[in-house]
Formats: C-alpha cells, sequence, structure tokens
C-alpha cells in the first residue's frame, strides 16, 4: 500500500534522496536565503534524515541556475509523500518535518520567485498536484514571495490551519522587555527564587559555543531532559538511539560553523536547566529546555530563558528569536511577546485544479475526525 501511494513521487525522476544535495551548494544557499530557518540547515536537517526515528529518507525538492557542472542552488525544500505524512493516499507532496517546527523553504534572496516557480514545476513534474508547507511562516518574505507567484500564476495558496507562537525582538533592551513582559511583581519573585537557589552555590549561566564545548553540554542537557515528564511520556531525546544520534551529530556539526549554543544554568555547580538553540543569519532558534525537576520550586526553565533573553539581546549579529513551541506556551508567551504566525500551507500546481479542493476536503476532515477523538478520549480520563 505504501508502494503504491509513493509511487507518484519518482514518476518525473526529478526528485532526489535529500543526502545526494552537495553539502557545499546546501551551505551557500543557507547563506543566501531570504528567510532563516535553522531546522532546514544542512548539518541539522541531514542528520535528521540521516537517524532521527520516523524522519529519514527524505526527498529534495530542489531549483538550481547555471549551466551544468557551475549549477547554484536557489531553493531546496525536503519533502515525503502525502501517504507518510498523513497515511492518505494523495497526490501531494508534504514538507518534511526537521523535527523543529518550521518548514519555511530555502529560498535564494536574489532570485526567490524564479525559485519557487521551479519548485512548483518541479512538484508537478514528479506527479504531484499539490504541495504543503506545514508549520510555514506565514508572515515572512518567503511566504510574500511564494503568494506573489501563485498569483500571477492564478493559483493561490489556502491557509489549511494556523497559529501564533511566542518570538523575541532581540534588538530591544533585554530588561525593558521583560519588565513590560512579566510585569515587576513577577520580576520580583522570580528575583527571590533565584535567590533561594543561589542558597545551594553561585548560581552561573554559561554558554558553550566551541565543537567540544557544545558535545559535552549536550551531554548534560540529554541527561536532564531524560530526568523529567518528558522521560516519562517517552518523548525525551536520549531514549531513542536515533534522536540521540542526530542530535549529537547536528549540535557538534553545526557548532563548527557557530550555528549552535548549548546554554546552561547552574547552581552550586549542578546544573538546574539548559537548552539548545541553533542560529541562521540573524535569528535564533530555541529548539529544546531540559530541567531538574527536583529544583521545580525555583522555576529554573524560566530562569533559564530569562538569561537566554538577555543573551541573545545583547548579541548584534541577532535581531529575533523563534520559540518554536506551541500556541499559547504556559512559560514563554508571558516572556517572549512578539509572535509568530505559522501555518500548514496547500499550494496548487495547476491553476483550476479539482484536484487540490480535493486534497484541501480530505485532510480538513482528517483534521476533524482527529479532534473529534481526542475530546472523547479526554472526556473518558
Amino acid at each position: 500500500m505504501i508502494a503504491r501511494a509513493d509511487r507518484f513521487v519518482s514518476a518525473g525522476n526529478s526528485l532526489t534522496p535529500l543526502s545526494a544535495i552537495a553539502t557545499e551548494k546546501w551551505r551557500a544557499l543557507a547563506d543566501q536565503a531570504v528567510e532563516p530557518n535553522g531546522y532546514y540547515l544542512p548539518d541539522w536537517e541531514l542528520a535528521v534524515n540521516a537517524s532521527a526515528t520516523g524522519r529519514t529518507d527524505a526527498l529534495a525538492l530542489g531549483a538550481w541556475s547555471g549551466v551544468t557542472g557551475e549549477r547554484r542552488l536557489i531553493a531546496l525544500l525536503p519533502v515525503i509523500s502525502a501517504w507518510r505524512a498523513y497515511r492518505l493516499p494523495l497526490p501531494a507532496l508534504v514538507s518534511a518535518h526537521p523535527y523543529g517546527t518550521l518548514t519555511t523553504p530555502l529560498l535564494d534572496r536574489d532570485m526567490a520567485k524564479d525559485a519557487i516557480s521551479s519548485l512548483i514545476d518541479q512538484a508537478h513534474r514528479a506527479g504531484a498536484r499539490a504541495l504543503i508547507l506545514r508549520d510555514m511562516s506565514l508572515n515572512g518574505p518567503a511566504m510574500k514571495t511564494i503568494n506573489e507567484v501563485l498569483g500571477a500564476r492564478g493559483t493561490p495558496a489556502r491557509v489549511l490551519q494556523s497559529y501564533a507562537r511566542a518570538s523575541l525582538d532581540a534588538t530591544r533592551d533585554a530588561e525593558e522587555l521583560l519588565r513590560e513582559g512579566l510585569g515587576a511583581k513577577k520580576l520580583k519573585d522570580l528575583r527571590r527564587q533565584r535567590n533561594r537557589l543561589a542558597e545551594r552555590g553561585p548560581v552561573t549561566f554559561h554558554v558553550a559555543r566551541s565543537p567540544d564545548e557544545v558535545a559535552a553540554a549536550l551531554e548534560i542537557f540529554l541527561a536532564l531532559e531524560a530526568s523529567g515528564w518528558k522521560a516519562r511520556r517517552g518523548t525525551a531525546l536520549a531514549q531513542d538511539p536515533g534522536d540521540a544520534a542526530f542530535i549529537r551529530t547536528a549540535t557538534t556539526a553545526l557548532a563548527e560553523r557557530r550555528q549552535c549554543e548549548i546554554v546552561t544554568l547552574s547552581a552550586g555547580g549542578t546544573p538546574v536547566a539548559a537548552a539548545i538553540i541553533t542560529r541562521h543569519l540573524d535569528r535564533a532558534f530555541y529548539f529544546k529546555l531540559g530541567i531538574d525537576e527536583r529544583f521545580a520550586k525555583y522555576s529554573p526553565g524560566v530562569q533559564l530563558t530569562l538569561d537566554v533573553t538577555r543573551h541573545l539581546c545583547a548579541d548584534p549579529a541577532i535581531a529575533s528569536a523563534d520559540s518554536t513551541a506551541s500556541a499559547g506556551h504556559p512559560m514563554i508567551d508571558p516572556i517572549w511577546r512578539e509572535r509568530l504566525h505559522i501555518g500548514d500551507v496547500l499550494i496548487p500546481l495547476r491553476p483550476r485544479d479539482p484536484a487540490a479542493a480535493l486534497i484541501h476536503a480530505a485532510l480538513t476532515l482528517r483534521w476533524r475526525v482527529r479532534d473529534a477523538l481526542r475530546r472523547v478520549v479526554e472526556a473518558f480520563r
């Protein structure tokens, strides 16, 4: 059944395995991208594609400029079939999730419209009738370019679902931003908690940057994440050999290019919280946070996030940070008050193609059924 559902993908012989894309050309595109995506950097996504459980073996939807031998990669979107993404036999290609919740394609800023046109044409040659971008940035320059190209073609995009998540304006003064977001009373409570934490020893904030430092700090992060609720739920990275291999490979490789940091908050030499941050162009991405729940009464995750906020606002190379958190996240929403609008976008590949409407209807029905089942399960808990 899977083979039949995926058959259309290779029908046009226009897609290649993601691992076949030359890394140096991918990096050159990332350096020139119209909009940052720290999760589609080659060192991150290739590590995901190689070993992260359930996320391997993506295909490359790419666009090239220039003659053979001197070709320049001007767009890249890792994709999978709709069958693999949704378990629906639909003639659509779907952006591959790179573990982080963002699949904005990499587009050359000087050739963005040509890049999008080429991606659409390549997806059509592969046999797809629609392209679906999951967790796409809706208000950024990439989506603006997509809408311009689709408007000229007479094939407007359809937003299937959307939400807003926390982001940081790192060009602002951190203390002013925190006062506005949390208020004087909450900040006073957090200072009191930090002082109580300091009774166990000096509270320190450390940023690991070099590959060796990042490798060592990652083990601290993995241990913290695996000590709490994520482990009880079975979602800690260290619990899955493939996921653990991916994050060890990705963070070290990104650190070689100064695109990854691991931040740690310690009290008296004991790590109480740690987080992974990736960097692409002028944006940081707050990937995952792990805490020692024995220190929960001191709000270690919040304390670390306050230090991360100050750290990023003090960095002139960073203009913004994406929390990559869920909508309404109770910890970070009150601290990072800006919002990124994220959604799933369906791109019809040809004008007036009824297949696009049918794909839209099938996905809408699927989500309604899923949500109804979730409500039933919650009602019986």
